[in-house]
């Protein structure tokens, strides 16, 4: 039954009025309800105002009793024009850096239907896979490419950066080997920003980094791995193969970081004995973002599958027997394993995965050849003209990249001229320079690289005499790939579009309805934030560019980055943390390398509540820490004596807590500054998990509360959308005495004068700003919201959280509430006594809700056998009903089990979802009808979202474990 109060009188409507006024018009559109509505919210909670309920909400000692420091809300069109204008500053120009960075051409189709389509990029992580089958297929493709690519046996569904895969790769390298070494070999050849976060990542575990030639290296210290890099960062082309025999002979595992575009031209790694590969996909038609975002890509030995990081897409069956994907071996991830899981990583870089595989897709086998071998080629001939004019080649073997040693030659005079054509190229030292060639590059672009070295116009050829060379590839690659039909079907851009149109239509995004996900946030990613993502200014900008070119990124990082403290109540902020569980680590580093800076290295306990996100206690053992848990009360708060009696205990080695706020589980604890008093008396830190801080942005500020770090998802409260399973980016923000130790990068300078660069605790990511591209979203959102704005949508993603829980109280239990028995911005529906009256699981409850067309909110989590349920700010008021209905549906379906109107086994909520196929198809044995699965709301029969497949069978699937695409037959059958 929906619930509807009267309409304001005419006193309310001019407090509403003057409501509207306070706030922007973007703000008015943001969030979903209007004045009326939310009044009505109101009266069903009691409440004359939202002031009224935040004020018996959130405990009055933390709460922020100003306005928030921040710009003016502007409109939509006059934040783009503003951003223009700062866009402008950057210098867009031809950059031949590579380091594992190159400009590229995405195909429009990709860009129109992928990148900028919402229907992909609203998209949630595919945990409920029935109503997610076109990007888990995306993904499928993504891992056959990877697997074919490298000659490998396994991929998963993409990774961060190339640097944090290896990384990755170290780490896993250390879980499995057995030989007891903590040693890990990495080549002097390997990218710079790659060694620089293997060293960050080792340090706190312990492991020794060994920096050195691969070709003199004489294994007479024990390793327990090694990485290559393949094409070397100078270019060069190495064989491998007797190093890779040698460190086997000793036990250890060889990681290569290879390029995947010129895998089509060179042996394969897994060809030629690697363990593991890693690299980015960035060149299969994902733009430079000035560092991202971008796909990693990780691949290994089947032996391996249980310890591979991140995420895999496997092939596993429906209720009818019918090929169907999910995620698979869910069990070997953080969540599950927490402290003992070798990885915090929680995400993969799905939207661009998915755009990598659709450029192989679209290209094929042939038109990916053609590229790679065009570009060669063009390498070749710039070789053979440099060398005519005198200079001298590092290597006679290469694909892209040329090092050219300057001998006589003025690097100062050389750099003159780039400047004067607006061209980039890669400084090794005074003595050496780095070309690195991409799809984009013309013959045109050759002679003017030969004009720049000529120092003059007249140049001593002509292009058309250096046509004509020989190859310079050693190691050619003699296996095929991507012999998939998927890879060789649709290369006319009408049968790529129905594709990628059909893939679309098997998801649910934020396109098809509310996705009322706890702790996720599902927010609006609107247009106009989403729009400055695929300008030129800020999309073709290589992320080493010099800085002389990029100040418009900085003035946005700047302004971002002071926006945040203002927002958080911290002294600086890093932005390069590229996801949540990203500034996780990152922030515990900054505590860890805090204790060190004091004598304190002892210091290694965190404490962690037992109701924390699965990636905490993996981010803190990843930092060199011992987890010690903390008990929850019986209203899920944490146990204060629990707590005073573990930092008692551990005081001498305490170096963290651990804590979300408002709690994990959905209400503003009251004791938060006294929980943060204690951990401070006995000499730890307090890292906050931003996670929640939706409910927080313009009400309170973890820096006021007590939080020395905290991280922000900005894919969560700050409208990056979550693109299916990623893109985020996780910035830190601390308080001042930790801003010395926020990371730093090796290739860019901090821009703060007065910090030590000694101790910072080094890159956590590629690039110095992380995914840089996508930082444009949050600016517009704030820029558009302004104080006022963000500050009314925390208030109504309380309010919102609040009327679904009075809504749905007496068909649902509330778990917990606070201390006014009211919520924060989500809600805990405790399911659990349904397993015995009707023998009902949560994940029951959670495919019907695919046949009412919602996505399920987040099952079993904090507490196994509940729901999850945040509606954030955007959502109207309407379709909080709609929910509300079908939720209050969904449990008189269940008393009609618990009754024995509808048998135990063979029921509507035991057999959801029902797909079309299955309605109409064969005969209907089922003892309620058709129309009853198929349209159980009004709502679905003016618009029906169809699971593509039934009821998957995870189990089957880990059984027979399968991450490449099965023949097409498959699927016909």
């Amino acid at each position: 039954m929906v619930i509807y109060a009267s309409i304001p009188q005419s006193s309310d409507r001019s407090m509403l009025d003057e409501r509207s006024q306070k706030l922007s018009n973007f703000t008015q559109r943001h969030i979903g309800a209007n004045s009326n509505d939310i009044q009505r919210m109101l009266d069903v909670l009691g409440f004359a105002s939202l002031d009224a309920l935040i004020d018996q909400t959130v405990p009055q000692a933390i709460r922020l009793n100003k306005p928030l420091q921040l710009p003016e809300a502007q409109s939509e069109y006059a934040a783009l024009a503003k951003l223009k204008k700062i866009a402008a500053k950057n210098q867009v120009c031809r950059s031949y850096i590579g380091m594992g960075y190159y400009d590229c051409i995405t195909p429009a189709v990709i860009g129109r239907n992928i990148l900028e389509n919402p229907g992909w990029y609203t998209a949630y992580t595919p945990y409920q896979p029935e109503i997610a089958q076109g990007r888990l297929e995306a993904l499928l493709n993504f891992q056959t490419m990877i697997i074919d690519l490298t000659g490998l046996e396994i991929a998963n569904a993409s990774l961060l950066d190339e640097a944090t895969a290896a990384a990755e790769a170290m780490t896993m390298s250390y879980g499995v080997c057995k030989n007891k070494a903590n040693a890990y070999f990495v080549s002097c050849d390997c990218h710079p920003q790659t060694i620089d976060v293997l060293q960050t990542r080792a340090k706190p575990l312990g492991i020794q980094i060994i920096i050195g030639e691969h070709q003199t290296f004489d294994f007479e210290q024990p390793i327990f791995g090694a990485i290559l890099q393949y094409p070397a960062t100078d270019g060069t082309i190495y064989d491998y193969r007797a190093f890779i025999a040698k460190a086997h002979a000793e036990g250890a595992l060889v990681t290569v970081a290879a390029d995947p575009l010129s895998l089509t031209l060179l042996t394969p790694p897994g060809e030629f004995g690697a363990d593991i590969a890693v690299g980015s996909t960035q060149r299969f038609g994902i733009p430079l973002g000035f560092g991202g975002p971008h796909a990693a890509y990780f691949a290994t030995k089947e032996e391996y599958k249980r310890q591979v990081p991140g995420r895999i897409v496997g092939i596993s069956k429906d209720a009818q027997g019918k090929p169907a994907l999910r995620l698979a071996l869910q069990t070997r991830e953080q969540h599950i394993r927490r402290e003992k899981a070798t990885s915090n990583i929680c995400t993969a870089q799905v939207l661009l995965a998915v755009m990598a595989s659709m450029y192989a897709v679209y290209h094929g086998p042939s038109g990916i050849k053609a590229i790679a071998e065009n570009i060669h080629q063009l390498t070749v001939i710039l070789a053979a003209g440099l060398q005519r004019l005198g200079y001298k080649l590092s290597s006679e073997s290469f694909f892209d990249t040329l090092r050219l040693e300057l001998g006589t030659h003025s690097l100062e005079t050389i750099l003159v001229a780039c400047q004067a054509r607006n061209i980039n190229l890669r400084i090794f030292d005074a003595t050496a320079i780095g070309i690195s060639l991409d799809e984009t590059t013309t013959p045109e672009d050759l002679i003017d690289l030969w004009q720049i070295f000529a120092g003059k116009d007249d140049l001593p050829f002509t292009l058309e005499e250096l046509i004509f060379q020989s190859s310079h590839l050693s190691l050619p690659r003699q296996s095929s790939y991507l012999t998939h039909p998927v890879f060789n079907r649709y290369h006319s851009e009408t049968e790529l579009l129905r594709y990628l149109h059909k893939l679309e239509t098997k998801d649910l995004s934020l396109t098809t309805s509310m996705i009322p996900l706890g702790s996720c946030t599902m927010k609006l990613n609107a247009t106009s934030e989403m729009i400055p993502v695929t300008w030129e200014e800020f999309g073709k900008i290589h992320p080493f560019a010099p800085p002389t070119q990029t100040r418009g990124y900085q003035i946005l990082f700047q302004q971002l980055e002071a926006w945040l403290a203002e927002i958080t109540g911290f002294t600086g902020v890093s932005l390069q943390p590229n996801a949540g569980s990203q500034g996780e680590y990152a922030g515990l580093l900054v505590i860890h390398q805090y204790h060190a800076s004091r004598g304190e290295k002892h210091r290694n306990i965190c404490l962690i509540p037992q109701s924390a996100h699965g990636t905490n206690p993996a981010s803190a053992v990843m930092c060199g820490m011992k987890v010690v848990a903390v008990a929850c009360d019986l209203e899920g708060n944490i146990d204060l004596d629990d707590l005073k009696a573990k930092a008692e205990k551990h005081s001498h080695e305490l170096a963290a807590l651990m804590v979300t706020y408002p709690s994990t589980h959905g209400v503003f604890e009251e004791a938060i500054q006294e929980i943060c008093a204690v951990v401070h008396s006995h000499g730890g830190q307090v890292y906050m998990d931003g996670a929640n801080m939706n409910a927080q942005v313009g009400i309170c500020r973890p820096g006021d509360i007590g939080a020395d770090v905290c991280h922000l998802n900005l894919h969560k409260t700050f409208c990056i959308p979550h693109g299916g399973g990623g893109p985020g980016m996780g910035p830190i923000g601390v308080a001042s005495h930790l801003v010395p130790f926020l990371p730093g990068h090796p290739l860019v300078g901090r821009r703060e004068e007065n910090i030590s660069h000694t101790q910072h605790i080094g890159a956590v990511a590629a690039a110095p700003w992380g995914s840089a591209s996508i930082l444009v979203i949050s600016w517009m959102y704030i820029v558009m919201m302004g104080a006022a704005g963000l500050t009314e949508a925390t208030k109504v993603a309380i309010l919102n959280a609040n009327y679904i829980a009075k809504r749905l109280e007496s068909y649902y239990p509330i778990l917990y509430k606070g201390k006014n028995d009211l919520v924060a911005h989500e809600c805990i529906l405790d399911l659990r006594s349904l397993k015995k009256s009707a023998n009902i699981e949560i994940d029951d409850v959670a495919k019907r809700l695919m046949d009412y067309g919602f996505h399920a909110p987040t099952v079993s989590w904090p507490v196994a056998g509940t729901i999850m349920v945040e509606p954030t700010e955007s959502e109207s008021k309407e379709e909080l009903d709609r929910f509300c209905d079908a939720m209050i549906a969904i449990r008189q379906e269940i008393a009609e089990i618990e009754s024995g109107k509808m048998d135990v086994q063979d029921n509507l909520l035991k057999n959801a979802p029902h797909t079309a196929e299955s309605l109409i198809a064969g005969e209907w044995n089922h003892p309620y009808s058709r129309e009853q699965a198929a349209y159980p709301a009004p709502w679905t029969r003016e618009h029906k979202f169809w699971p593509a497949v039934g009821r998957i069978d995870a189990a089957f699937g880990d059984r027979n474990f399968v991450c490449s695409c099965l023949p097409m037959e498959a699927y016909s059958s």
